[in-house]
């Protein structure tokens, strides 16, 4: 409406030579109307919060081009820049749509189990328990795990996998159901990813509004208001910079006391100074980056909570990773079995197993997995009292006697007696061999020593490399592991540095030591490792759509559990970070060209057309990172 009016006003004065004079001013006014409506209320709120923005200085300009009887230029500027904030809006919205697209990936209803028969109810009627049917082809409707059927399952929307991952069903339902979030992989399913070609039944075991993909939803919404350092800067600078544009405006007015001018130039030259001077493109040069990058790595599987992590990320070039389910499988297997004289290795696994069955810890449920597959079919003694001593190993009765199983150096202190010499012995080989050792003992006997031994992500070597392709000079693994054992696996992935025998404080410590002197991120599991994250300029999880302390302690979240995308979101930081400095250059250089410009007798009309031009140039730049892609991703397909 403003537009055309302005139009029409403009025509009618340059080409109707006979109509009356107050029918240009009349559309020009109503020009003003709509162009300046919103601009209008949005000023209003503004100075009642006592804070002066560019909407301030835009409706001054206005009224000052009124003033001077410059109807025209006036109506031009409030088109302009109600045209620019209505491209701008729409811009964002763009970036806005692609995280609630996100939203719109679970189906609306779910095909149930109840009652004897099957129905179609809507997902926010899904109790945890309910069996869902899933047919070939179909989203699926919520989170749980496959009780029965085989099939592929692209993951691509929650975790960015970029190939279907096979799923079958649990082994032990009841144990999956008493414990959902260690189901392996392999039979975890999410909310919002597409069924291949076989039928699934799934047993939900996560509310609608609870899952990976509402978290992932809400999370990314709530990044919008995470200020990045840039936006903390531009808003402090603006702050500063429209009150002193406005007091150079007042002192240009008058210029005409000290040059040879009439009033009316002098202020009209103050008028072009407030449309120049306006920051409008740095006001939107930050967030439009930001949202963009956030929306953009969300639908590549990785969760950036906000600004900060996001320049963070892209800026610093140092990086530790926890070995265990990081850098490793995060699955070990028994290798060794040694028991010591007068015991069988019958006896030291079943003593094993009964204790490390109960539990939760990867080593403990490797014990128990290969134990029970080296024993065979059989009973198992109960054991209880299951007590963890943090970093160490666990402790339990079994058969009315205590029983110790974790590391050599739980041995020897605490109250605990020393290791005998055979168990030493027995430790310093495996140790030498690479293995990870722990020692089992019952009451006053040492019953053996048990080796395992965790292999290395096959995406290992080749995300590290890409890492430093990328720029990230040091790479250090951090591990709980004895030091023998980190350096082995350190050697395998291509790691120079490897810092082991660290306790969970010791972790926390040395991440502090490496933020001391530069920033660094922490990859870990964002369970055991949540400590270390925090201290970390940036705590990155893996694997966190399968866990929800994962997603609230971490910065930054690798929804998959793949650390082949950790180059991705690393690479997307850096381009965002380049973004958001090409943008505050544009939008200042233009505001420092255009200031000098204006003084010397740059008019209204360009000064508009170049500053908001300038604010189009920004956004779209900007929108540039929704179709990024990764380069290396390229490279390998």
């Amino acid at each position: 409406m403003c537009g055309g009016l302005l139009a029409v006003g403009y025509l009618i004065e340059k080409l109707a030579n006979g109509a009356p004079d107050w029918i240009p001013t009349a559309c020009y006014i109503g020009a003003y109307f709509f162009g300046g409506f919103y601009t209008l209320r949005e000023a209003i709120d503004n100075l009642r919060l006592k804070k002066f923005e560019i909407d301030t200085l835009m409706l001054v300009a206005a009224a000052g081009a009124a003033t001077l009887g410059a109807f025209a230029e006036g109506a031009l500027l409030l088109f302009l820049f109600s045209l620019g904030h209505a491209l701008e809006h729409y811009a964002m919205g763009r970036a806005k749509q692609a995280i609630e697209a996100l939203a719109k990936l679970a189906p609306p209803t779910a095909t149930v189990r109840r009652d004897g028969g099957t129905k179609d109810v809507p997902i926010e009627e899904l109790v945890i328990g309910d069996i869902v049917i899933v047919r070939p082809n179909e989203r699926l409707p919520a989170d749980g795990f496959v009780i029965k059927g085989e099939s592929s399952i692209n993951q691509a929307p929650v975790t960015g996998e970029s190939i279907p991952a096979d799923k079958r069903p649990v082994k032990d339902a009841a144990a999956a159901r008493a414990k959902p979030n260690v189901v392996e992989a392999v039979s975890r399913v999410f909310a919002g990813t597409i069924n291949g070609a076989g039928a699934l039944e799934v047993e939900v075991t996560r509310l609608s509004n609870e899952t990976a993909l509402a978290k992932v939803v809400e999370l990314v919404s709530q990044a919008e208001t995470q200020k990045s350092p840039t936006q903390r800067f531009t808003d402090s600078f603006e702050r500063y910079f429209v009150p002193a544009v406005l007091a150079l405006s007042f002192i240009l007015l008058f210029a005409w006391v000290v040059v040879d001018e009439p009033f009316s130039a002098s202020f009209y030259r103050a008028m072009a100074v407030l449309v120049a001077a306006s920051p409008c493109a740095l006001a939107i040069a930050t967030p439009s980056a930001v949202l963009s990058g956030v929306a953009r790595a969300a639908r590549g599987g990785v969760l950036v909570k906000g600004g900060a992590p996001l320049e963070n990320l892209g800026s610093l070039n140092a990086i530790a990773f926890d070995k265990t389910g990081t850098l490793t499988e995060g699955r070990p297997r028994i290798t060794d079995v040694v028991p010591n004289d007068g015991v069988t290795e019958e006896e030291l696994l079943r003593v094993a197993v009964a204790v490390e069955q109960l539990s939760d810890h990867p080593l403990a449920a490797a014990i128990a997995r290969d134990g029970r597959e080296r024993l065979g079919e059989g009973r198992l003694p109960e054991a209880d009292d299951l007590k963890s001593l943090t970093g160490r190993g666990v402790t339990a009765t079994l058969d009315g006697k205590q029983v110790w199983i974790g590391k050599a150096e739980m041995f020897g202190r605490d109250g605990i007696e020393a290791l005998s010499e055979a168990s030493a012995s027995a430790i310093q080989k495996l140790r030498e061999g690479g293995r990870t050792t722990m020692v089992v003992r019952q009451q006053e006997r040492d019953l053996g020593v048990i080796g395992l031994m965790d292999t290395p992500r096959s995406t290992a070597t080749d995300a590290l490399r890409e890492l430093r392709e990328l720029g990230i000079r040091r790479m250090i693994m951090i591990s709980g592991d004895n030091q023998k054992v980190a350096d082995a696996i350190a050697k395998e992935v291509g790691l120079t540095e490897a810092w082991g025998d660290l306790m969970p404080e010791d972790k926390v410590e040395a991440i502090r030591k490496l933020r001391s002197e530069q920033k660094v991120a922490m990859v870990g599991d964002g369970v055991n490792d949540a400590p270390a994250m925090a201290s970390a300029t940036v705590g990155i999880a893996m694997g966190a759509a399968g866990s929800d302390v994962s997603l609230e302690t971490a910065d930054v979240a690798l929804m998959a559990d793949d650390l082949s995308h950790l180059p991705f979101a690393v690479g997307l930081s850096r381009h965002t970070r380049s973004i958001i400095r090409q943008n505050v250059f544009i939008s200042l250089g233009v505001v420092a060209v255009l200031l000098p410009a204006t003084i010397f007798g740059l008019g209204i009309g360009p000064a508009v057309a170049l500053h908001e031009g300038s604010t189009l140039v920004v956004v779209f730049n900007a929108l540039r990172l929704l179709a990024y892609r990764d380069p290396r991703s390229a490279q390998r397909a």
